[in-house]
Parts: structure tokens; C-alpha cells; sequence
């Protein structure tokens, strides 16, 4: 009986084993799909068997770049090397005059390469601005060797896109356009190019985030993605495994390895199409200055959650002003969609039509304020919260100005002409950082009185890197303050 129940009991554990590793194989096969399927549920990731599907169905319509611009005067080298490289004192000086001679330097040809996709049978090709910018010549080649001359359509500096084109006689591969906005961090993507001039090379990566800032422009909100990008991928696409475009591949961080990042094809997708249609980009324009909420400053604004923007500056006659917005409001919302950032406040108004009427939901003086702009075209020549021109005006992270009458109102202080009144502050700047904060009223720095703007930034410049800063500043409500900071 003990023999009978031990074989029974063995024959059940061979039972239930062979149910166990079934189920395994079942689990570890579902891992695995055809090349290009999506993962079915959110909560495993799918891993492709291969990816030779989507390269051979992507790769025809990536096409090679090259191109070639005339720099005049010639190179920095060949300018040092036309010289003697001992100076004036050099014994061989008459050799080299004779050599050289006094002739100017030559021009000369550069060369790059880049990547691009082709978006329509027409010949229409998308790339990065930077890959053809004050090209003389364009050259396309496409995967089965054939080349074409290109000519540029269109090019936007600010997001580093440009539409080309191509004359064929035959219809031409097309990539397809996806939903940047659908795709999510940890889902598979590949890279197709010419990295170091090496035509259709495929990289495979993961979305590493979304939304990336790194100060190329007033529109940054990058994918970042760890498949291998390089000099030459520029232009190229990045693609989901839908076989879809999802982004441009324009930038990578000097001595970064396994960091790439691409415009979101969404992003592109409305430039793309004026670019074609009219050759440039035409964006909203609402007429002011902004700057992030800091804690501070949403503190002194009252703002809770730091949610909005502060208008840093007005500028007269435009939509902002002819509308009514102040400085140092806050903007809270623009057409009942929350702003939380001063980069989604420039990518709403950019992309409202010119001549459209919006409403803007302001907080001024701890009230809400509802007042309806008509948008403008957005003029390129003026400053719109430009960060990378540095000025001694926020060398510390301070903006200065005269006490106007209006900025007195805003403030709620005595109008003083001889006064100088910070008006915004740069977040996580020295000036920040040592608690100085908009409303405050600098009387001395390092014990030299200040009366003028002019005044505060001759004596700003004075002062070296590394040395003491003390600024007497009058606080509203609190009287006299010493602000100590290192330049």
C-alpha cells in the first residue's frame, strides 16, 4: 500500500511539473511576437524576435545627405599656419613672408552628412536644418545608389527642421508619420541613418523620456533615447514598432554614450506642413517677457502649487498690452488649458493661428483676471524669454529697472525715479539662491549707492568672478536687507 501511494504520489508530481514547464514555455513564447508588434498589455514589455521586418520596411524611404557650403577666408588653420609659428622675433620670418606672401587666405569647401526621410511620392524630404543650413549644394542619395540634387523648401531655425525635395520620375518610398504623443518611456525604437557617413545603419533602443530640455531653442521637449545615434544620424527617424515615424533624430550630449534625442514627430508634423506650403514658419505672438515660479516667488504672489507663469515685461503696442496684461501677472490658463511651465505657454501661443482671439486667465493682486488676446505673428527679432543671451542685465540672475509709475501701482510702493527696482529674478540663479526677490529695491552695492539701471550694471561688471557680493536692498514690509552672494 506504502509502494502504491509513494507511485502515486510521484506520478502526480510528474503530472503537475509537466503542467509547470508547459505554462513556462506558454509565458516565455507570449515575450516574444512578430517584428513590429506592440506589446499587448502595459504591464510586461514586449521583446522583438528581431527587427529585420521594420528596417526592410523603414530603410528605403531614409535617404543620405551630403552637402557642401563655402566658408570664406578660409579655415582658423590655414590662417595660423600661413604664418610663421614663431612670431615676429623668428629668425625665418623672411622665409615665410616669402612663402605665404601677403595673399588673403583662400576660401574653401566644407563637407557633412546627414540623414533625412522621404514623407511623399513627390520627393519631399524631412531633415534638420542644421544638416543643409548655407549648404551651396545638396546631394540625396537613396538606398538602391541613385542620387539626386536637392533643393530646400523650407527651414525652421528654431526647432532645427527643413523640408527638401527631389525630382524623380517614379514614385519613391514613404515613410509613414505616427503619434509621438501615444508613445510611451520603456517602449522599443530604432534609429535608422548614416552615422559617420555609414549609409542606412540601424540602432534599436528603448524610450528613455519624453520631454527633455537641453537649450537648443525656445521649443525643446525632446524624446530621449538610449539607440545609438551619432554625427550623420541627424535628419534620420526614429521609429516605433509600428514601422512609424515618431521623431527626427537632431542632437546627442558631447561624450555621452547611449543618450540621443529626437523632435517629436507631432512637434514637426504642423511645421512640416507650412514649411511646405509657404516656405517659413509663422507662430503666435502674444508680446511678453515670461519667467517660471520659483517657490519664493509663488509664495510672494500667493500662487499655490506654483502653477503659472510671471510676466516679467510687457511689450507696448503688442497683444498683450493692447489686452490689458501687466507685469507681474500671473498667466494661470490660455484657452481653459492649465500653463505650468513658461515652455508650454510659448508652444500654446506658437501654435494658435495669427489674427485668433484667446482667452487668458490671469492672478493679479491675489485676484483672478479673465481678458481676451488677439494673437499676433510671432516677430523673430524680438526677445521672448531668451535664457541664452547672457547680458550683464542677468549675469546673477537679476533683472533691473527704473521705478515707472506703473511698475510703483504693480509693486504698490512710492514712485522714486532715482530707484532701482528688481523686476524678476531667474530661477536657481545667485540672485535667487541668496533670497533676493522681485520688489525689491537695491540701494547699495558693496556700499556704492544706486540710483540708475545704468549704474547697477557698471558697477555689477566691476566686481570679478569669485569676489563678495553685499547688496543693500529695501524690502516692501520689512524695512532694510543685506543680500550676500559671490559673483
Amino acid at each position: 500500500m506504502k509502494i502504491f501511494r509513494t507511485k502515486n504520489i510521484l506520478m502526480e508530481k510528474a503530472f503537475f511539473a509537466v503542467i509547470f514547464m508547459t505554462a513556462a514555455l506558454l509565458l516565455v513564447s507570449s515575450a516574444y511576437s512578430e517584428p513590429g508588434a506592440e506589446a499587448k498589455s502595459d504591464n510586461y514589455l514586449t521583446v522583438p524576435e528581431s527587427f529585420s521586418s521594420l528596417a526592410e520596411s523603414v530603410s528605403p524611404a531614409v535617404v543620405n545627405i551630403r552637402t557642401v557650403k563655402t566658408i570664406q577666408g578660409g579655415s582658423q588653420v590655414f590662417r595660423h599656419f600661413s604664418k610663421s609659428p614663431f612670431g615676429e622675433d623668428d629668425p625665418m620670418k623672411d622665409f615665410f613672408e616669402k612663402f605665404f606672401g601677403e595673399q588673403s587666405p583662400r576660401d574653401f569647401k566644407q563637407r557633412s552628412l546627414g540623414s533625412g526621410f522621404i514623407i511623399d511620392k513627390d520627393g519631399y524630404i524631412v531633415t534638420n536644418n542644421h544638416v543643409v543650413e548655407n549648404a551651396d549644394k545638396i546631394k540625396v542619395k537613396l538606398k538602391n545608389g541613385k542620387e539626386f540634387d536637392a533643393k530646400i523648401i523650407g527651414k525652421d531655425l528654431n526647432t532645427d527642421l527643413a523640408l527638401i525635395k527631389i525630382e524623380s520620375r517614379r514614385d519613391l518610398p514613404v515613410a509613414m508619420l505616427g503619434d509621438s504623443d501615444s508613445l510611451k518611456v520603456g517602449q522599443w525604437v530604432v534609429a535608422i541613418g548614416s552615422p559617420f557617413g555609414l549609409e542606412h545603419t540601424v540602432t534599436a533602443g528603448i524610450v528613455s523620456a519624453k520631454g527633455r530640455v537641453i537649450g537648443s531653442g525656445p521649443y525643446d521637449d525632446f524624446i530621449q533615447t538610449d539607440a545609438s545615434i551619432n554625427p550623420g544620424n541627424s535628419g534620420g527617424p526614429l521609429v516605433n514598432m509600428k514601422k512609424e515615424v515618431v521623431g527626427i533624430n537632431t542632437a546627442i550630449i558631447a561624450g555621452g554614450q547611449g543618450i540621443g534625442f529626437a523632435i517629436p514627430i507631432n512637434l514637426a508634423k504642423g511645421i512640416i506642413e507650412q514649411l511646405k506650403q509657404s516656405g517659413e514658419v509663422t507662430r503666435g505672438w502674444l508680446g511678453v517677457a515670461i519667467q517660471d515660479l520659483n517657490e519664493e516667488l509663488a509664495k510672494y504672489y500667493g500662487v499655490k502649487d506654483k502653477n503659472g507663469i510671471l510676466v516679467a515685461e510687457v511689450f507696448p503696442g503688442d497683444p498683450a498690452d493692447e489686452a490689458g496684461i501687466k507685469p507681474n501677472d500671473i498667466i494661470l490658463e490660455v484657452n481653459s488649458k492649465k500653463v505650468e511651465t513658461g515652455r508650454d505657454l510659448t508652444t500654446m501661443i506658437a501654435n494658435i493661428g495669427v489674427g485668433q482671439l484667446v482667452k487668458i486667465k490671469l492672478l493679479r493682486n491675489g485676484a483672478e483676471k479673465m481678458v481676451e488676446v488677439k494673437i499676433a505673428k510671432r516677430d523673430a527679432s524680438k526677445l521672448y524669454a531668451d535664457k541664452s543671451k547672457k547680458g550683464a542685465e542677468d549675469e546673477l540672475g537679476i533683472r533691473v529697472s527704473k521705478i515707472t509709475p506703473e511698475i510703483a501701482r504693480r509693486f504698490n510702493i512710492t514712485s522714486e525715479a532715482k530707484e532701482v527696482i528688481v523686476v524678476a529674478i531667474e530661477p536657481n540663479s545667485k540672485a535667487s539662491e541668496a533670497g533676493l526677490t522681485p520688489g525689491d529695491i537695491i540701494k547699495e552695492i558693496n556700499r556704492i549707492g544706486i540710483n540708475t539701471p545704468d549704474k547697477y550694471h557698471s558697477q555689477i561688471k566691476k566686481i570679478k568672478n569669485g569676489e563678495q557680493i553685499e547688496m543693500l536692498i529695501k524690502r516692501i514690509n520689512a524695512g532694510f536687507i543685506v543680500i550676500k552672494m559671490t559673483k
